[in-house]
C-alpha cells in the first residue's frame, strides 16, 4: 500500500511538472477547434503564401483549409495519403501508403508519381517526409515493421532529375514522423513502435563522430507520429493514441506536453504564424494553440 501510494505521488508530481513546463511553450496552452474536415486527417502543411493544407488518409483527399475553417478538396491521390510537405518547387509532395512518393500541383490538383519502387520492388507503404536545404527529401516506410521486427526503412532522394533513391536505414521499428535538424547534419525519425525519437547522421554529414542514437523517448499512447522543429531548435511531436503534443529541447530533454481535446489520435503538426495546428484522426478535426514568441516559428530548411 505504501509503495503504491508513493508511486501515485511520484506520478502526480511528474505530471504536474510536465504540464507546468509546457507553459513555456504555449502559456495556458488553451487549444481551440479550427476546422472539422471529416475523415482521418494527416499531413498538416503550410504553403509559401501561408495557406494551411491537410490530407485525408481514408478518402485520398488533399484539402486546403481557409481562414474561416472551411475545408476544400483541391485534389485526390487515389490512394491513402499519410504525409505532405510543400517542396522547394512549390509542389505539394505526398507520402502515400498505397502509391508511393507523389507530388501534386496545388493549382490544378494534378498528381505525379515520383517514386514507387526500389531495386525493382514496390515500396511497401510510405508515411511521412521532410526536405533538406539541398532540396533532397527523406521519407519513411514503416509498414510491415514493428517492435519485434525492426526492418522499417528511411529513404533519401537527392534533388535533380537523375537522382537515385538511397536507403539511409533499414533497421527501424515503424519509422513514422521525420524532420531534418537545423544545421542539416542530423535526421530525427520517430520510431513509433518503440516510443522513441532516433537521431541519424544525415546523408553526406561531415560530422565523423556522429552515430545513430536515441534522441528522446515518449510515454503513453503508442508512439511519436508527425514531428516538426522550430527555429529555436525545439522538437514538437504528436503522440498518437495519447491525445497530446510533446515538446523537447535541442538536447532531447522533455519540456512538457499539452492535450488535444479532439481525441487520442493526434497525427501531425504545422506552424503558421504564431499558431501550432494539430490534426486529429478520429474526429477529422484540426485544432490550434497559440505559441509563445520564444518558441520560434516553423524551421524551413529548404524553402
Amino acid at each position: 500500500m505504501i509503495r503504491r501510494s508513493l508511486a501515485l505521488l511520484l506520478s502526480l508530481a511528474f505530471t504536474g511538472q510536465a504540464f507546468a513546463a509546457a507553459t513555456a511553450i504555449c502559456g495556458a496552452c488553451k487549444m481551440e477547434r479550427y476546422a472539422h474536415c471529416g475523415g482521418f486527417l494527416e499531413g498538416a502543411s503550410v504553403d509559401a503564401q501561408g495557406g494551411l493544407w491537410a490530407v485525408d488518409l481514408l478518402s485520398g483527399k488533399v484539402l486546403s483549409i481557409g481562414d474561416d475553417g472551411r475545408c476544400t478538396e483541391r485534389g485526390n491521390t487515389g490512394g491513402q495519403p499519410n504525409g505532405a510537405k510543400f517542396g522547394p518547387d512549390g509542389q505539394l509532395w505526398i507520402t502515400d501508403k498505397q502509391l508511393g512518393l507523389l507530388k501534386m500541383d496545388p493549382k490544378n490538383g494534378a498528381v505525379t508519381v515520383v517514386a514507387n519502387s526500389y531495386l525493382n520492388e514496390r515500396l511497401r507503404g510510405l508515411n511521412d517526409l521532410a526536405f533538406d536545404a539541398a532540396g533532397g527529401v527523406y521519407f519513411t516506410e514503416p509498414y510491415g515493421s514493428s517492435a519485434l521486427k525492426p526492418d522499417g526503412r528511411l529513404f533519401y532522394l537527392p534533388a535533380g532529375p537523375k537522382a537515385r533513391l538511397q536507403v539511409v536505414s533499414d533497421k527501424l521499428a515503424f519509422p513514422n514522423g521525420v524532420v531534418v535538424a537545423r544545421k542539416g547534419t542530423k535526421v530525427y525519425v520517430g520510431e513509433y513502435a518503440l516510443k522513441r525519437i532516433t537521431s541519424l547522421p544525415a546523408v553526406g554529414s561531415p560530422d565523423e563522430f556522429d552515430v545513430a542514437h536515441v534522441f528522446a523517448t515518449t510515454v503513453g499512447g503508442v508512439g511519436p507520429d508527425g514531428m516538426m522543429l522550430t527555429t529555436e531548435g525545439l522538437l514538437l511531436a504528436a503522440n498518437f493514441d495519447a491525445g497530446e503534443v510533446l515538446a523537447f529541447d535541442p538536447d532531447g530533454r522533455p519540456l512538457g506536453n499539452f492535450p488535444v481535446p479532439a481525441g487520442l489520435r493526434t497525427t501531425n503538426l504545422a506552424i503558421r504564424g504564431e499558431w501550432l495546428y494539430v490534426t486529429e484522426g478520429s474526429s477529422g478535426e484540426i485544432w490550434r494553440v497559440r505559441l509563445l514568441p520564444a518558441v520560434g516559428g516553423a524551421l524551413q530548411v529548404a524553402l
